[in-house]
């Protein structure tokens, strides 16, 4: 990929990898700040900022100052000690054929909880909910009514929730829509939300997922697990080669 020049102060190239590095340490939470062209100028702004300050810097002497000179050397330490850890633990390696044997010792932990699949109708008060039995029994196909009468952003959607689980949904609502055959439509259900309909559109059971699909979840738990004991391991046999005296 092309590192674009995004900008010169006092002749340093300021890249697109400058940029880079910036976004990075600044983290996805913070970025939401800088979104656009406008929080792209800023971000921008700063990298030229933080140049000028170099320029400051050096034309101050600060980087012979004995403060700095230590600080650079605890900086270059710990950069050493990461460096060392990463490159250690990514040396470490599993048995690829504990993989098979951990899903079948713990096939209870890789179950799918049954889901269902409902739309609803929801409305403030009795009132309205009597006008909208009104129109299902009269045959107005479901979608329609929810799309003229919910106050559920679903309502877009001809009411349709998707699939949901267990805890997902308050217990009244839950408790019906879990007890009802595809294809149903429910009598009205009172909720702190007001009063719904509900109607059932898919039923997935619960089931016991396939080693494919959980091997990549299998294998960073196992990684895990070896890199820990590895980790642990080194420590005690450069215990055994270095001097350590606590104070």
């Amino acid at each position: 990929m092309e590192n674009k020049i995004i900008a010169v102060v006092d002749g340093r190239e300021i890249t697109e990898q400058h940029m880079a590095h910036l976004i990075n340490t600044i983290g996805p939470e913070r970025m939401a700040q800088f979104q656009g062209e406008q929080g792209k100028a800023q971000l921008v702004q700063e990298l030229i900022n933080q140049e000028l300050f170099y320029s400051h810097a050096l034309a101050k002497g600060y980087q012979d100052e004995s403060d700095y000179l230590n600080e650079v050397e605890i900086v270059r330490a710990n950069l050493l000690k990461s460096y060392a850890i990463r490159k250690f633990l990514a040396e470490v390696k599993f048995d690829q054929a504990a993989v098979e044997k951990y899903y079948e010792d713990n096939k209870a932990q890789f179950v799918e909880p049954a889901k269902v699949k409902a739309s609803h109708i929801l409305v403030p008060d009795e009132a309205k909910m009597a006008e909208v039995k009104a129109a299902l029994d009269g045959g107005e196909a479901f979608e329609a009514v929810a799309k003229a009468h919910s106050t559920c952003p679903s309502k877009e959607r001809g009411g349709d929730l998707g699939f949901f689980g267990k805890g997902q949904m308050v217990p009244e609502f839950e408790q019906v829509a879990f007890a009802m055959n595809v294809g149903d439509v429910s009598e009205p259900v009172k909720t702190q939300f007001g009063y719904h309909v509900i109607k059932l559109d898919d039923k997935k059971p619960e089931r016991e997922m396939l080693l494919d699909e959980v091997r990549a979840q299998i294998e960073q738990h196992l990684l895990h697990q070896a890199q820990n004991q590895a980790y642990f391991d080194k420590i005690a046999e450069l215990k055994e080669t270095y001097k350590v005296d606590v104070k």
